[in-house]
């Protein structure tokens, strides 16, 4: 076996910690170092696990050297140390195993960069200082320092394994060292400190095709993804601005890049080696600006639903909704998030139509964007579930919306055959006397009056939530909104984003100009709703929980529809 290997590792040790030779190191012959690899690959059998644990004897003889004392047999205190080694290290394997099995990516690299200087102190601390430089370089210089100190490989076994010329493997070998003793090192004494960042993602589609949001739970993902927001980074550059080795910023960088699937990720790799921003990601300023495009508009266009939904009153009273009563102000509720989707619908028409007809726009199931948060979370929007065969009627469907003012009844994923306080509803609509409930279904009514399902009259309990038909055209009233009602403020609103869009989006982002428009409209329905409250068109539940927002429509079953 050739030992070369080894004496450049020491020899690595001395020119980069001005390491003397003690006593001890007089024994490390090559007879010495054969038998010393001999009795590694009989443990491991394994050539580069040998080396590495051989390499770890000799960093203990090393560390033995410069402590004080008398060795009466030093070649017995030699394969002590090699066994003491041996067993430290198996110890160690298992707990790496645990933690990169268990715990915190981040947190595994950190304490394994320390893990010998922890355990082992002196001279296996300075290699843990070595190990750490080593990390902080690229892979092309990592991988060419790694085979020839650590590995053992000649220069020509070097160039031979990277299909490059024996110069280019010099290159970087002298460029490497120069770095580790320059820059990196000045590097190494800051510590390693990310800024908490917090970015609100949004996805659109379907998540089961590959949601990228998934690897952006980490810190660490979120600042690498922010660096490459405006400007494409390569992971030098990357590392450098974070102060992180670049061994963990590259494996980080190509997870961000190839996403759940490895088709959609929140980065794309350049054809240069740079990582661009791969989604729709506006930071505050950009974000505020966005949003005031809409809002800024919206109380001319309160204005327009106001006039219209005076216009329109008997239209959407004479709707035959199966409840007794019928409450404007419900209707209203029900209808008002189609009204703001109606204004920014129109937007985007004339978007696609005026200013985006020559732009190609990426196709996929899925598609995330978002904004950096400062203290205000959008969650608008509408949600509903269905079931068959419930309370007499052959197919039922439950809606909400759900805005700051009005929190969510129920989400997509809600059974209905379990919600009593919804069935109660649905019994109800003709009138439910208090003597046919159980006690339990009395409770459960307590419930349901209190959320706004139910009112009582009396000994009987009416539906409040609005019932309607499933075959009736709910929103065919509001949905004339979009025939010209806003094309002053629809026209205005397009030209500011596009000329916006054009300027913030990176030009390879600008086929997701759909996406930036769903930044810009999220304060719109908050926005709208409260300045139709402010005219007094819309009066919110006291408590955030009521009949408001929530409805249900209803197919009758075959018996009912023959009567």
């Amino acid at each position: 076996m050739r030992t070369i290997w080894v004496k450049a590792l020491i020899n690595l040790l001395l020119e980069l910690n001005k390491m003397k030779k003690q006593h001890l190191l007089q024994y490390l012959d090559d007879t010495l170092l054969e038998k010393l690899f001999g009795f590694c690959y009989a443990r491991t059998e394994d050539s580069h696990c040998a080396q590495e644990l051989c390499s770890d004897i000799i960093l203990a003889l090393v560390e033995a050297a410069h402590t004080d004392g008398t060795l009466n047999e030093p070649y017995a205190f030699i394969w002590r140390v090699a066994r003491n080694v041996y067993a430290d290290s198996c110890a160690r394997r298992a707990r790496r195993s645990a933690l990169f099995d268990d715990g915190d990516p981040e947190e595994a690299f950190a304490r394994l960069a320390d893990e010998a200087a922890d355990e082992d102190g002196g001279d296996a601390e300075r290699l843990a200082e070595i190990l750490r430089r080593v990390a902080f370089l690229t892979r092309a210089y990592r991988e060419v320092m790694v085979l020839y100190y650590l590995d053992g490989f000649s220069v020509a076994e070097i160039a031979a394994r990277q299909r490059i010329g024996e110069s280019a493997v010099r290159q970087r070998l002298f460029a490497a060292r120069k770095k580790i003793r320059n820059e990196v090192e000045h590097r190494m004494d800051k510590p390693i400190s990310l800024d908490k960042l917090e970015i609100v993602l949004i996805g659109t589609g379907d998540p089961d095709w590959g949601d990228p949001c998934e690897d952006f739970r980490r810190q660490l993902s979120k600042q690498v993804v922010w660096l490459c927001r405006r400007k494409p980074m390569r992971a030098s550059e990357v590392a450098q601005a974070l102060n992180v080795p670049t061994v963990y910023i590259e494996e980080e960088l190509e997870l961000l890049a190839a996403g759940a699937n490895g088709q959609y990720g929140l980065l794309r790799r350049l054809d240069d080696g740079r990582y661009a921003i791969n989604i729709v990601l506006f930071d505050r300023d950009e974000a505020e600006r966005a949003f005031a495009i809409y809002t800024e508009r919206l109380p001319l266009v309160s204005d327009t639903i106001a006039a219209f939904v005076e216009e329109n009153k008997a239209a959407y009273l004479a709707y035959p909704y199966l409840n007794r009563k019928v409450d404007l102000n419900l209707i209203l509720w029900q209808q008002v998030f189609f009204m703001a989707q109606a204004f920014s619908e129109q937007v985007e028409r004339i978007l696609a139509e005026r200013y985006f007809a020559d732009v190609q726009e990426p196709s996929r199931p899925y598609s995330v964007y978002g904004y950096r948060f400062f203290g205000k979370e959008y969650g608008c929007g509408w949600d509903g579930t269905s079931a068959e065969n419930l309370c007499g009627y052959a197919r039922v469907r439950a809606d909400n919306i759900y805005i700051s003012r009005i929190r969510k009844h129920f989400s997509c994923g809600a059974n209905l055959a379990r919600d009593i306080r919804l069935q109660l509803a649905l019994r109800a609509v003709d009138g439910l006397p208090l003597a046919a409930l159980s006690e339990e279904e009395r409770e459960q009514a307590a419930r349901a009056i209190d959320c706004g399902y139910l009112c009582r009259e009396g000994d009987t309990l009416y539906t409040k939530v609005l019932v309607g038909p499933m075959r009736g055209d709910l929103f065919a009233i509001t949905n004339r909104l979009q025939a010209g009602y806003f094309d002053a403020q629809a026209e205005d609103a397009a030209a500011a984003l596009a000329a916006f869009f054009r300027k913030t989006l990176p030009p390879h982002l600008l086929g997701e100009w759909r996406l930036a428009n769903r930044v810009a409209r999220l304060p719109a329905y908050d926005a709208l709703v409260e300045a139709l409250i402010d005219r007094g068109l819309l009066v919110p539940p006291a408590d955030g929980v009521g009949a408001e927002g929530c409805w249900l429509t209803v197919e009758p079953a075959p018996a009912q529809q023959a009567r």
